[in-house]
């Protein structure tokens, strides 16, 4: 056990907070790396990613785009891509495993977080074409916006995406003729040839 003090400004922390807390807020908050690696253990704190926690008795569930939120906490250059793009945005109904996003080719930067990433590597002219940026009131991340999503998918050609979700996505976009024109305009600057079948 701590001292009741400690105690009094995790709550403190709560308050302000309620979910994600920074290392270096910890720290300014007069927590110690002892006390930090305690209050893990104690499952006050999960670390998330390096420098980051979820405070785990704060009274509130993680969100439903946490490892959004997550995966941009570790690095806030990541985009969420392909069908993971499609999922929260409400285009498929079941999450895709793993979470897959995308980093520009120079960026080499590790990313360790609790759930499974596929990544790929974009050259610095395709990355930025898309990119939304998503601001929620636990956090923010990047994601490639729809029409973004299924070029990559399509362009890509990988095993990413399983032909359930690529009915579900091609039903969507058929029945919407705006979006699929902005498809196309997404398609010609991406250089993707076939879109849809």
């Amino acid at each position: 056990m701590m001292r009741s003090t400690t105690y009094d400004k995790l709550n403190h922390l709560y308050q302000e907070f309620g979910g994600y807390v920074s290392t270096r807020k910890l720290m300014e908050e007069g927590f110690t790396n002892r006390q930090i690696a305690f209050l893990i253990n104690e499952n006050y704190l999960e670390k998330v990613c390096h420098g980051y926690y979820w405070m785990l008795q704060c009274g509130h569930e993680k969100p439903f785009d946490y490892k959004c939120i997550e995966i941009c906490l570790s690095n806030p250059r990541a985009v969420i891509s392909m069908a993971s793009a499609c999922y929260y945005q409400g285009i498929i109904k079941r999450e895709p495993e793993p979470l897959t996003i995308a980093t520009e080719r120079t960026d080499r930067s590790a990313m360790k977080v609790m759930f499974p990433v596929k990544r790929h590597y974009f050259s610095s002219g395709n990355f930025e074409i898309g990119i939304r940026r998503i601001q929620t009131k636990d956090g923010s991340y990047n994601i490639y916006n729809i029409e973004r999503a299924l070029c990559d998918i399509v362009r890509l050609n990988t095993q990413d995406t399983s032909d359930e979700f690529m009915v579900e996505i091609f039903a969507h976009i058929k029945e919407r003729k705006e979006q699929y024109e902005r498809i196309s305009q997404y398609a010609k600057l991406l250089k993707v040839k076939s879109l849809i079948p």
